[in-house]
């Protein structure tokens, strides 16, 4: 993925010290058009306090962090959180504070991506119970972006007949479908559809990569 950070840090000597820098986030793509619903975090270096904000409709947000430290950016969506490159906040002396702290981040918005801790009983569409984790964080993100439309796509390994397959991965599709407007998403942004073993994405010549193809995919119809 393409990142750019670009950050301004300038200091003016005043009477007294402010150990805080005030950060002014800019979130675009990379045709500087503002992305709005981006969760941003900034991790500390030394005790790996995280800082987060989210971006706004023009795209940004005002966060304070403590100076003195290296921070890691990285981009909260599902799951695990998406590296993006880190900067330096100097410490500074007594009788100075910081001013017109900026950064902005441009990143490209995934057109699809895979939910990795989404689960179901075997052979069922039943979501097991350690699945609520992550589909809560895609409801959050769906909040967060009240435009963006998806597609809840099942999809399951070539074992058994293939009817039954687009039968299975449909259920379990429309079983995220029917968590996610219990959880409060309008119905109307969600689209849920089975593919059954049509649309694999390793071999299925063993275990594990049966298992990368028994998958739910969330493609992004429109931001």
């Amino acid at each position: 993925m393409k990142t750019i950070t670009a950050i301004s840090l300038l200091l003016i000597s005043l009477c007294f010290s402010a150990q805080n820098a005030p950060i002014k986030v800019s979130v675009t793509d990379f045709k500087n058009s503002p992305i709005s619903g981006e969760q941003i975090q900034f991790i500390n270096s030394v005790n790996k306090k995280t800082y987060s904000g989210i971006s706004s409709a023009d795209g940004r947000f005002n966060i304070s962090l403590p100076g003195g430290f290296i921070y890691q950016i990285k981009i909260k969506s599902i799951g695990k959180a998406r590296d993006y490159s880190s900067f330096d906040i100097p410490a500074i002396g007594q009788n100075q504070m910081y001013i017109e702290n900026t950064v902005q981040i441009m990143i490209e918005q995934p057109k699809s991506f895979t939910l990795e801790n989404v689960l179901f009983d075997t052979g069922k569409s039943s979501l097991k119970p350690s699945s609520h984790k992550e589909l809560d964080e895609l409801v959050g993100l769906l909040k967060h972006k009240p435009k963006m439309k998806i597609e809840i796509a099942g999809h399951t390994d070539n074992i058994g007949n293939a009817a039954s397959n687009l039968q299975l991965s449909t259920d379990r599709a429309h079983s995220v479908h029917l968590y996610l407007i219990k959880n409060g998403i309008n119905k109307n942004r969600l689209t849920a559809k089975g593919y059954g073993d049509l649309q694999p994405i390793a071999s299925n010549e063993n275990e594990e990569s049966r298992k990368l193809n028994r998958r739910t995919e969330i493609r992004v119809l429109e931001n």
